[in-house]
């Protein structure tokens, strides 16, 4: 079994006001944790993991392939393979959540030069 406290996870700052990060794992699926400030934007991108999450506080404004879709606390959300996403935080808390990625997705690489198939519209991968 292998178990990740509150005290081992180490948010990333990926975008400005964006953090991400790793909790458990397995062959097939990794866990995500999320939180984006008022005010951030994760920027808009697609990549070959399915992606299903949960939104815990705080609201999302989801930005799929041109439009807009509001995520409240108790949400729960799926972006199919290659789907074209970001979010916006448009309120006056920090947004938090939870995201799963099948098949299992390595540290993103954000502010990098696209690798084969997964792009971000910004040039890198999520």
């Amino acid at each position: 079994m292998e178990r990740v406290t509150e005290a081992d996870r180490a948010p990333q700052e990926v975008a400005e006001g964006v953090y991400l990060a790793d909790l458990a794992a397995g062959e097939r699926t990794s866990m995500k944790f999320w939180r984006v400030e008022p005010g951030a934007t994760l920027p808009t991108h697609h990549h070959h993991h399915e992606q299903i999450g949960y939104v815990i506080s705080g609201a999302l404004t989801a930005l799929v392939s041109g439009e807009e879709h509001r995520l409240n606390p108790g949400d729960s959300y799926v972006f199919p393979s290659n789907e074209l996403h970001g979010a916006e935080n448009r309120g006056e808390e920090p947004a938090i959540g939870i995201g799963v990625l099948s098949p299992p997705r390595e540290a993103p690489r954000w502010g990098t030069r696209p690798q084969r198939s997964e792009h971000l519209s910004a040039g890198s991968d999520d």
